[in-house]
């Protein structure tokens, strides 16, 4: 029942034009390093961190060993698209975003204890600058309509909506 639920409720898709992009990188809150993404090491930790930041009302990753080789056989993965953020001190994964090479960002999740501190905009804007390096013109992304947090936060960035 929840998950038929969860279906209907709908998406507002968001875009940045890259080239209205220009700001400075974010300041990486202290406490946190970016690493580069390695699926030995990263894939599961990055599925329950998902899992555990879209509990809140965004829905489930699928298990594992559904999701993962669903997801690495994808056309649009590219593993160099993953990007993490691990706490310096416990090495754990605090943030992690997957994006597709259509030049849009399939998942972000940042974890609730690192929220508010700067971490998903540093993230983001990370991701944004990846892109315009490889010559994007725009990049997308999808949040639910209820979502208010979320869609305060990209549009303070200046993410604006556009037709599906």
């Amino acid at each position: 029942m929840q998950e038929q639920l969860m279906a209907e409720i709908p998406f507002i898709r968001l875009r940045m034009r890259l080239d209205q992009f220009d700001a400075e990188p974010a300041t990486i809150p202290n406490g946190v390093v970016w690493s580069d993404f390695d699926s030995a090491r990263h894939a599961r930790p990055a599925r329950d961190l998902l899992n555990e930041v879209y509990a809140g009302g965004g829905g489930q990753v699928e298990p594992y060993d559904t999701w993962w080789p669903r997801l690495s056989a994808d056309p649009e993965f590219d593993p160099e698209l993953c990007f993490v953020a691990r706490c310096a001190h416990s090495g754990a994964m605090i943030g992690f975003a997957q994006c597709w090479t259509s030049a849009f960002i399939k998942d972000i999740a940042i974890a609730k204890a690192w929220q508010r501190k700067g971490l998903g905009r540093a993230m983001l804007y990370r991701i944004l600058a990846r892109f315009k390096s490889c010559g994007a013109v725009q990049v997308d992304l999808k949040v639910k309509a209820g979502n208010l947090g979320a869609l305060g936060f990209y549009r303070a960035l200046g993410m604006m909506p556009v037709d599906p």
